[in-house]
């Protein structure tokens, strides 16, 4: 099983995702996470915008649309978010999340 984790707002746009998860499925990746980038300190990089719920469920639709094991998408999502949930339902076939 791998697993792949993707951080939104960084100047990225909707469109951009969708191709990256598209290419991530070509190269057998079966889990993803989508999460919003948060600034961590005044030196990093801005947040480019904040991403709604209802985004982070349609990148979810789209994740399970593309054939993905398990989609966990929402703002506070981060690559180890929930690890064992993740492969449970990847492994299960019970597939996509949003939180």
């Amino acid at each position: 099983m791998t697993k792949s984790g993707i951080i939104v707002a960084l100047g990225d746009t909707n469109h951009e995702l969708v191709e990256t998860m598209r290419d991530l499925r070509a190269h057998g990746v079966d889990v993803v996470t989508i999460g919003q980038y948060l600034q961590p300190s005044p030196k990093h990089a801005t947040i480019d915008r904040w991403v709604h719920p209802d985004e982070f469920r349609w990148f979810r639709e789209q994740g399970e649309a593309l054939g993905f094991g398990s989609v966990f998408s929402g703002p506070l999502v981060r690559s180890s978010y929930r690890a064992d949930e993740q492969r449970h339902a990847a492994e299960s076939g019970r597939g996509a999340v949003a939180y």
